[in-house]
């Protein structure tokens, strides 16, 4: 017979004196997964109200289409020595385009390298994020959304800063939410722990957007992490995670609402991981192919997101041949034109490289400072 005693659930065998201790469950946890639109450009549930009209999806193809343009000009300038390393966002384009698409303009958005489709949904122009990867800070300097962060590339370290920003905003009671990007190399690292875990703490106002593009450089997901997703680690920082699937602009466009709109009415923070794939190298200095076979990179080209929505609109007589044909001409016009206007841009003195590190330069850096000006001088 077992008799129950006052020990914290410990409880005796009467006849033979064997402890035994009784385990109750304290929590558990599931990841949802949504995907409206699968790989043929078909519905595979019921639309959500934002996307019912194929009409109102025209904006968001255009933004993917433009991202794409822009991602292949860039390639070009660098493969010819106008442009410094440059990350391809090839495949990812549903993700910015659905996550910006889903934030008021005063917002913060806190990007990674790979953001070209946000940056651009944002108001950020070709011609700055050319400046930026042209290694001129001027593109940093946004005309469009001034309250934006700057390209961010040390792995993660975007993640604090987007706690600190959502920080400000919940102590200033203002109605604005701080949204995050990172990949899923990003979420290996102590920077993302440390945040999501602050923002669960806090209740901030935080969305934090993955894109899990199954590769970080040359490390394979499988080789980061031992979970079945990434969205379970918001479990141990008590916030909600979820899975979509990051090659349906809708899917990530829908998650991106209600994370938003729970963040900005109070109800704390969210992270989302969107499952995609890096259709290109990791950035133009890197050679994929040593560490990944063709035949997958191919089997991922049938998943990619433009393909998927064309096929959609083009169903429902949203979109037709001349459509396309017209929406090309002037997503090329408007990259090219840019282009230009980067490629006339004087370039900036060496020098400059100080002039955006501190407020008052200090007399180390001065110094060097002065040294870089007068080597320019020398090979003028």
């Amino acid at each position: 017979m077992w008799l129950n005693t006052e020990s914290g659930g410990v409880r005796k065998n009467a006849s033979s004196g064997e402890a035994h201790i009784a385990m109750r469950m304290i929590a558990s946890f599931e990841i949802p997964y949504r995907q409206f639109l699968g790989p043929e450009g078909r519905e595979t549930e019921t639309m959500p109200a934002f996307a019912r009209d194929p009409a109102a999806l025209l904006p968001l193809y255009r933004a993917m289409v433009l991202t794409r343009t822009f991602d292949s000009k860039a390639i070009s300038l660098q493969r010819t020595g106008r442009l410094g390393t440059y990350p391809p966002c090839l495949g990812q384009e549903a993700i910015g385009v659905g996550l910006a698409s889903a934030m008021e303009p005063n917002d913060v958005l806190l990007p990674s390298y790979r953001e070209q489709a946000a940056q651009l949904w944002r108001g950020v122009s070709p011609l700055e994020i050319l400046l930026y990867w042209g290694g001129d800070e001027r593109g940093s300097d946004f005309a469009g959304p001034r309250h934006d962060f700057p390209i961010c590339v040390p792995v993660s370290s975007q993640a604090p800063h987007a706690v600190g920003v959502a920080l400000a905003m919940k102590l200033k009671g203002e109605r604005r939410v701080a949204v995050c990007c990172l990949g899923d190399g990003g979420t290996s690292k102590g920077d993302f722990y440390e945040a999501i875990n602050l923002a669960g703490a806090m209740q901030l106002p935080a969305v934090f957007v993955v894109a899990n593009n199954q590769w970080a450089i040359s490390v394979p997901r499988s080789a980061q992490t031992g979970a079945v997703s990434l969205a379970q680690k918001a479990v141990a920082a008590g916030i909600p995670g979820e899975q979509v699937d990051g090659n349906d602009v809708i899917a990530v466009a829908d998650a991106a609402r209600r994370a938003i709109e729970t963040a900005r009415s109070g109800g704390g923070s969210t992270l989302i991981e969107a499952i995609t794939y890096r259709l290109a190298d990791h950035t133009t200095v890197d050679d994929a192919r040593r560490y990944r076979d063709d035949s997958e990179v191919s089997r991922h080209w049938e998943l990619e997101p433009i393909a998927r929505l064309r096929r959609y609109l083009t169903e429902k007589g949203a979109w037709s041949k001349a459509d396309e044909e017209r929406l090309l001409v002037d997503c090329a016009a408007e990259i090219n034109a840019a282009a230009d206007r980067y490629l006339a841009i004087q370039p900036q003195p060496p020098a400059t490289m100080f002039d955006h590190l501190y407020a008052q330069l200090p007399a180390e850096y001065a110094a060097q400072r002065q040294e870089a000006a007068a080597e320019a001088d020398e090979h003028a």
